[in-house]
């Protein structure tokens, strides 16, 4: 049973020309990165198209790449500016259609009431649409908080500020969500 090879390895096999090595890497990482951009930026077609040209611009600038931070932070920091210069350029942003087949909605027990899927399915609506309306700088530290799990460190790496920035926004972002958020929990 061989082991798969660590980012670092398929970086350096990458780096002198083994480009399987570095298609590892878009396997290992493509499924995450597209997620994270399409709750991002609400739509799926777009979140795709960045996700391919962030593997590309990862690729041709392989050598810049610095092992100081983990391969991925590195990635979603080229696929978040390449998202953030999307989005100025093709402003309103839509709503993100909630047909991803990863997740469905089902009751917990066969003595649910039947309206609770449909309660359910609206709630996530109202929260995705929550998130979206929220500004790209608060956006961005929910999503890769609350949705993707990443801890401070993480997101200061990929957006690159300082720690106490994500907190503010965090923070910020958060009592939009809660104002937000109040008249659905009603």
């Amino acid at each position: 049973m061989t082991s798969q090879p660590t980012d670092a390895e398929c970086i350096a096999k990458a780096r002198v020309g083994e480009r399987a090595a570095f298609d590892t890497l878009v396997l290992r990482y493509q499924d995450r990165l597209f997620n994270t951009l399409a709750r991002l930026m609400g739509s799926s077609d777009d979140a795709l198209d960045i996700a391919q040209d962030a593997f590309v611009q990862a690729y041709v600038k392989l050598d810049t790449f610095k092992e100081t931070a983990a391969f991925y932070t590195w990635l979603y920091r080229i696929a978040f500016n390449l998202a953030m210069s999307h989005a100025r350029k093709r402003r309103p942003l839509t709503i993100m259609d909630t047909d991803d087949t990863t997740r469905t909605i089902e009751p917990s027990s066969t003595e649910n009431a039947p309206s609770e899927p449909l309660e359910t399915a609206e709630r996530v609506a109202g929260v995705q649409a929550a998130i979206h309306d929220l500004a790209d700088e608060h956006r961005q530290v929910v999503v890769l908080r609350e949705l993707e799990g990443c801890d401070y460190e993480q997101i200061a790496d990929i957006l690159e500020i300082p720690i106490g920035t994500v907190r503010s926004r965090l923070f910020r972002a958060r009592a939009c969500l809660k104002e937000k958020l109040a008249t659905m929990v009603d």
